[in-house]
C-alpha cells in the first residue's frame, strides 16, 4: 500500500518521533526523507515530538522546585520542546532547497479542551496548512500541543503528538499517516524484552487499542481511538531504514485466524489500597468521583469482601498520576468515612491481547496456566473481549511477557 501511495500525488502526513530527530544529524536525514516524498509528487505535511530527553529533562527542572509544578505553566514550559525541533526541522529542509514551514499547534488550529497537561482536542481548522501547501511547503506543526479558548497552551498528554498527527490526517483528509519511530513497526512484544518478538504486517484498530492501553509505547491509546473513530489508515515504520511497517485499519476477517497477537508490559504502574472504606452503596462511586474529578484515570480494581461494615479498595494509576491520587483521597477522608491511603506499591500490568479471543476458548487457562507454571504471582485481574491483562510485581514482569509469549507461541509464523 504505501509504495502505491508514494509513487501517486498524494496528501502524506508524516510523523517523527523525539528519537527520531534526537541530534542534528538524525534532523537532516528525517529532512531528506520528506523532501524524498515531496520529489515524488506529494504534498507532505509533518508532525514532531521534542527531541528525546528534553520533555524528560523539562519535567525534572520544574520538579526541583516543586514537586506538584502548576499544571497551567507547565504547560507553557512543556511545549518549549517540540517548537524547537520545528524550527530546527524547517532550518534543515532550507538547507537542501526545500521550501518549509513551521506552524505551533495553536498555528495549525489544533482547538482543545481546558484540561492542562491532559487536554482533548475539540476541533481542527488547519489554520493555512491548505494555502501553504499548495504553494509548495512542507509544513511542519508541533505534535503534543493546542490552545484553549482563553488562549492558553495547553499539551495532549504523554504520546500527544501521535494524536496530532492522526488528527490533522483526519481533518486534512490525508491519503495515509505515517508514524516514523525507532522501531520498524509493532510487534509480538517488545524485542528489547523478547528476543523472538515477530513483526506484524497489519493490525486491526481495537487490537492496537488494546495494547497501547496495556503499556506497548509504539502508538498512544488516545490516537489509536481517534484513528478508529475518523477511519484514519496508519502505518508505523522506522525512520532510520526504508523497511514497510505495520499498517492499521479496521479489522479484516483473517485476523480472527491469529488467537493472541501481541503481549504489552506497562511499568508505570502504582498499586494503591485504600482501606476501612464503609462497606455499603455509592461509596466505591464516590472514590471514583473524586479520582476523576482529578483527572486521575483509574485501571485495575479490586474490592475485597467487607467485614464489620468496613472494606478495602484496591486500584492502579499511572506512576505519574500517584501523588495527586493518595492527595485527593487523603482530602476526601471524611467524604469517604474516614477511610485512608494505607500503601502505594509500584507493579507491573502484564496483558495478551487478540482479535480471535471472541472466538476461541481457553485463552484465559492458557494465559494463567504459563504464569502459574513460572511461579508468578497474581495481584489484580482485569479483562475486556479481546485481552487478559494482570497485575504482578513489578520485579517479574520482563519474565511474565516471555512466558506468555511463548506460550501462545508468537515466535512462530
Amino acid at each position: 500500500m504505501l509504495n502505491f501511495i508514494e509513487k501517486t500525488m498524494s496528501l502524506i502526513v508524516q510523523k517523527y518521533g523525539g528519537t527520531s530527530v534526537g541530534d542534528p544529524i538524525r534532523i537532516k536525514a528525517v529532512a531528506e526523507r520528506i523532501k524524498s516524498t515531496v520529489d515524488a509528487g506529494n504534498q507532505v505535511v509533518v508532525v514532531v515530538s521534542a527531541r528525546s530527553g528534553v520533555t524528560n529533562d523539562l519535567i525534572a527542572r520544574a520538579k526541583a522546585l516543586t514537586p506538584t509544578p502548576d499544571e497551567r505553566e507547565m504547560d507553557s514550559l512543556l511545549v518549549a520542546g517540540e517548537q524547537e525541533t520545528i524550527a530546527l526541522t524547517a532550518i534543515a529542509l532550507h538547507a537542501i532547497g526545500q521550501k518549509a514551514v513551521s506552524r505551533t499547534g495553536a498555528g495549525a488550529g489544533i482547538k482543545t479542551d481546558f484540561a492542562h497537561t491532559k487536554a482533548r482536542i475539540v476541533e481542527i481548522t488547519g489554520g493555512d496548512i491548505k494555502n501553504l501547501l499548495d504553494d509548495g511547503n512542507v509544513v511542519i506543526v508541533a505534535g503534543f500541543q493546542g490552545v484553549n479558548a482563553n488562549g492558553d497552551i495547553t499539551t495532549l498528554g504523554r504520546g500527544g503528538s501521535d494524536l496530532s498527527a492522526v488528527a490533522l490526517a483526519a481533518a486534512l483528509k490525508a491519503d495515509i499517516c505515517q508514524i516514523y519511530t525507532d522501531v520498524d513497526g509493532i510487534y509480538t512484544a517488545d524485542p528489547r524484552v523478547v528476543s523472538t518478538a515477530r513483526k506484524i504486517n497489519e493490525m486491526a484498530y481495537d487490537e492496537l487499542l488494546e495494547l497501547a492501553s496495556s503499556g506497548s509505547k509504539v502508538m498512544q491509546a488516545r490516537s489509536v481511538e481517534f484513528a478508529r473513530k475518523h477511519n484514519v489508515i496508519f502505518e508505523v515504520r522506522s525512520s532510520f531504514n526504508n523497511e514497510p511497517g505495520t499498517i492499521v485499519k479496521t479489522e479484516v476477517s483473517t485476523m480472527e485466524n491469529i488467537v493472541v497477537s501481541g503481549v504489552a508490559v506497562d511499568k508505570n504502574q502504582m498499586k494503591i489500597t485504600l482501606v476501612q472504606l464503609p462497606d455499603e452503596p455509592g461509596v466505591a462511586a464516590t472514590v471514583f468521583a473524586v479520582l476523576g474529578k482529578a483527572g486521575v484515570t483509574v485501571d485495575m480494581i479490586v474490592q475485597n469482601v467487607g467485614r464489620a461494615g468496613k472494606a478495602n479498595l484496591t486500584f492502579t494509576v499511572s506512576k505519574d498520576d500517584s501523588a495527586k491520587a493518595k492527595e485527593v483521597l487523603e482530602k476526601a477522608s471524611k467524604e469517604l468515612g474516614g477511610a485512608t491511603v494505607e500503601s502505594m506499591t509500584e507493579i507491573a500490568k502484564v496483558s495478551a491481547v487478540g482479535i480471535g479471543m471472541r472466538s476461541h476458548s481457553g485463552i484465559a487457562a492458557s494465559f494463567f496456566g504459563a504464569l502459574a507454571r513460572a511461579g508468578i504471582n497474581i495481584e489484580l485481574i482485569t479483562t475486556s473481549e479481546i485481552k487478559i491483562s494482570v497485575g504482578i510485581a513489578l520485579a517479574r514482569a520482563d519474565e511474565a511477557v516471555n512466558v506468555l509469549h511463548q506460550a501462545f507461541d508468537l515466535d512462530k509464523k
